[in-house]
């Protein structure tokens, strides 16, 4: 590219970011601020959700930013009524660690693969179970091979148990993390990166407090895991056999029982995925009601602790939080829905779109 034109596209990209610059030098100085600057321009800065929304789109809106403060850590939500398309987002376009809830991604990933006749349910894969090895030693954490199983067997405990070495089994049978980040990519999912493998992760938590930093590695809106779920609950990637298989795991997932299920009524179905990490916990899923009508919702709750010593003096505490910010928050979101449904009947958006081969 000629040097003139390289030299007034940095003078165009000066501009636009010098406004902002200068405004964030008067209040506490040049350097800080116009990094600052940069990231409002660009969307990664840490942001807390309003007390209250000047102009909330519904009262359920504001119900939820309520219940989403973020004096104690950042708390991000995004919800879908399936049947209606009624949103509901408070930090809904802020990046979060998916931890755990990434897994649902890569069984997408590799049971596409299965439609597609690459690989099959029966294919056997080696447990990877992680060494033990100290944080950020190694660009990955090493593993070992285990128990060889079916990729039917794999999916089931990674969903359903949130097993560690079966997911990071699956994940090496598709090629790796970028083979789900192409299979997201090509979905339509945006805001969203996977970029380690499960061993990887773990190992090397603590690195950012998630309530105070914005890490871009491994982590995706609440917005975006909607969207995840929503196309999956709507067999927009999948075939139907394939859709039925995570679906019926998430419904069997037996961690996180404080969070989004602890509040349900009687008569509703869960299928969810949580995901842990250290100051976050998250769970994102689908809620069907009685009346047929589905719920998807994503939640990621930070912090809630005032620090990482106050964390470490009392984990049980802080995690109960967070497992109870996650609970009240899911619950508001079924009342809210339930009571804009009243008085109208809504046909479920189950199968809206067809299943679909790979793109």
């Amino acid at each position: 590219m000629d040097t003139s034109v390289i030299a007034r596209i940095i003078a165009l990209l000066a501009l636009a970011l010098a406004p902002l610059a200068s405004a964030s030098a008067q209040a506490q100085g040049a350097t800080g601020d116009f990094e600052s600057a940069f990231d409002s321009a660009f969307g990664t800065e840490v942001r807390e959700p309003p007390q209250f929304l000047e102009e909330p789109s519904t009262p359920l809106e504001r119900r939820i930013a309520q219940l989403a403060d973020g004096s104690d850590g950042r708390i991000g939500v995004a919800a879908i009524d399936l049947a209606t398309g009624e949103e509901v987002s408070v930090l809904g376009d802020q990046r979060f660690p998916m931890a755990s809830t990434s897994k649902i991604a890569i069984a997408a990933t590799y049971l596409e693969g299965v439609d597609q006749g690459r690989w099959s349910l029966t294919s056997e894969f080696p447990l990877l179970w992680a060494v033990r090895s100290q944080p950020f030693s190694t660009a990955a954490a090493p593993v070992r091979e285990g128990e060889y199983m079916t990729a039917a067997e794999l999916i089931d405990l990674s969903l359903t148990r949130s097993s560690n070495p079966a997911t990071d089994a699956l994940l090496a049978a598709v090629g790796g993390p970028e083979a789900v980040n192409d299979w997201a990519r090509r979905a339509g999912l945006t805001d969203f990166s996977l970029d380690r493998d499960i061993a990887t992760l773990v190992r090397d938590d603590r690195e950012f407090d998630p309530a105070t930093y914005i890490d871009m590695r491994d982590s995706a809106t609440p917005e975006t895991m909607v969207r995840l779920l929503a196309g999956i609950y709507q067999g927009e990637w999948l075939s139907p056999e394939s859709r039925h298989i995570i679906l019926d795991a998430m419904e069997r997932c037996r961690t996180g029982r404080r969070r989004i299920r602890a509040g349900m009524p009687e008569g509703v179905t869960v299928a969810h995925k949580t995901g842990t990490l250290n100051r976050l916990a998250g769970d994102i899923g689908i809620v069907e009601m009685p009346d047929g009508r589905a719920i998807a919702m994503a939640i990621y709750v930070t912090g809630q602790s005032a620090s990482q010593a106050d964390e470490n003096a009392n984990k049980s505490r802080a995690r109960a939080l967070r497992d109870s910010r996650i609970a009240s928050i899911a619950r508001a979101l079924y009342d809210g829905y339930a009571e804009q449904a009243d008085g109208r009947a809504f046909a479920n958006a189950e199968y809206a779109a067809p299943a679909a081969a790979a793109r």
